[in-house]
């Protein structure tokens, strides 16, 4: 096998899994180049970089992929008002196939045969991104360690990691682990297994770390706008603190962080993985439940009844394709043109409070208002004529009373 098919591409977090995986691909022969991909978590990427490069990586690449985030998948996904199971914001899944996209993009500029991840064989993230690998390169070959029976052996438990640490000389962080697993990205921080692996447990408090409990929020209401254009939010002000953004990752940013302190977006809920088991998360999602709230309110003025109908048929099944990793498929691409088409006159502004956990919407206004509101008020005539409203009755009624006389005939028999 020839040097350039001995290259692969790692997706490198600078943590104790991908460090071993690293260094573990270079004993077996490779040539690793080490991805980190910043989608907004809080990590220190110059150190992960160093790190990565002491353990043997011949070049580290490190992504700032955050606005592409929200520009081409966050807010897209949130012009359909997807929800997972009606609760999950998607948060997890929406930023996998955009790591999965530049891994592929960087594997083919340095003509890397084989990519690798470090998710588990029993989790989502495995099928999200290896789906996203072939379909974005159908040649590649991936390697999965935590699904290949050579690693494995090799690594039975934590215990084995960290003495193969030691032995490599890999630093591993001092700290106690939290006992439950994280990902966190510019849209969401999500929680779930050890301690959380009891459904009927509540999560204790210290697990929440970007939201305030609501309990202890604030007291007084956060008053803010958000405008819309093609149902992309492209500003949110506070005018009682004279504060305006508009620029994607600054604006979603404020949501955040107004969104948290007022103790916004904690869900916490059992839903069904696509490999099939049932998995306990606990979520934090402020400026994202937010924009929901304020997205699915400015199309209740702007968007058509039946456009809106036919919308909301397509929603259950993007979210699925989201969560399930099927994001580069080309059923995502026809759901994803009408869903575009659908937004193309959501214009306007909504007007909300944020207060202890909830989200207020207090009014809204757009160029694009189909409100009438001489038909729609009970004290205006308008141009309504209220005595066809009894023909409309009857026709309606048609199918109920024939429906009635059948069943009535059936008892009477």
């Amino acid at each position: 096998m020839s040097d350039e098919n001995k290259k692969v591409v790692l997706a490198y977090s600078g943590g104790l899994d991908t460090s071993i995986i690293l260094k573990w691909l270079i004993e077996k022969g490779f040539e690793v180049i080490a991805y980190i991909a910043d989608v907004g978590q809080v990590e220190d990427f110059e150190k992960a970089k160093a790190k990565a490069l002491s353990i043997g990586a011949s070049h580290v690449y490190v992504e700032d992929l955050k606005e592409e985030l929200l520009t081409d998948y966050i807010f897209p996904m949130f012009q359909a008002n997807t929800l997972y199971e009606g609760r999950y914001l998607l948060g997890t899944a929406i930023a996998r196939p955009l790591i999965a996209k530049r891994q592929i993009e960087i594997a083919m500029g340095v003509g890397a045969a084989y990519v690798s991840h470090g998710a588990t064989g029993k989790g989502n993230d495995q099928v999200r991104f290896e789906l996203a690998f072939y379909a974005l390169n159908p040649l590649i070959k991936i390697i999965a360690p935590w699904k290949d029976e050579e690693f494995l052996n090799e690594f039975k438990g934590r215990p084995d990691l960290i003495n193969y640490a030691k032995k490599h000389g890999i630093e591993v962080k001092s700290t106690i682990k939290k006992s439950y697993s994280e990902d966190e990205n510019i849209l969401h921080i999500s929680h779930e297994s050890g301690i959380l692996d009891d459904p009927a447990q509540a999560a204790p408090e210290e697990v929440y770390s970007w939201t305030t409990n609501p309990q202890e929020a604030p007291d007084t209401p956060t008053e803010i706008s958000i405008t819309f254009k093609d149902g992309i939010a492209v500003k949110v002000e506070n005018q009682a603190q004279g504060i305006v953004k508009t620029s994607p990752v600054e604006l979603f940013t404020y949501l955040n962080t107004i969104g948290s302190q007022n103790g916004i977006g904690r869900v916490d809920m059992v839903e069904n993985r696509y490999v099939g088991i049932k998995s306990r998360g606990v979520y934090e999602t402020p400026g994202g439940t937010i924009l929901f709230a304020a997205h699915q309110d400015i199309e209740g003025i702007a968007m058509d009844r039946e456009v809106m109908r036919l919308r909301d048929m397509l929603t259950a099944k993007l979210s699925e394709l989201i969560y399930n990793g099927f994001w580069f498929s080309p059923e995502m691409d026809f759901i994803m043109s009408a869903i575009k088409k659908s937004q193309e006159l959501i214009d306007g502004e909504v007007f909300l409070k944020l207060l202890k956990g909830h989200v207020y919407v207090t009014g809204r206004t757009s160029h694009s208002s189909l409100y009438d509101r001489e038909l729609s008020s009970m004290d205006i005539e308008g141009g309504f004529d209220q005595k066809d409203s009894t023909g409309f009755i009857k026709i309606n009624a048609i199918r109920l009373m024939a429906h009635n006389a059948i069943t009535k005939g059936k008892q009477n028999k």
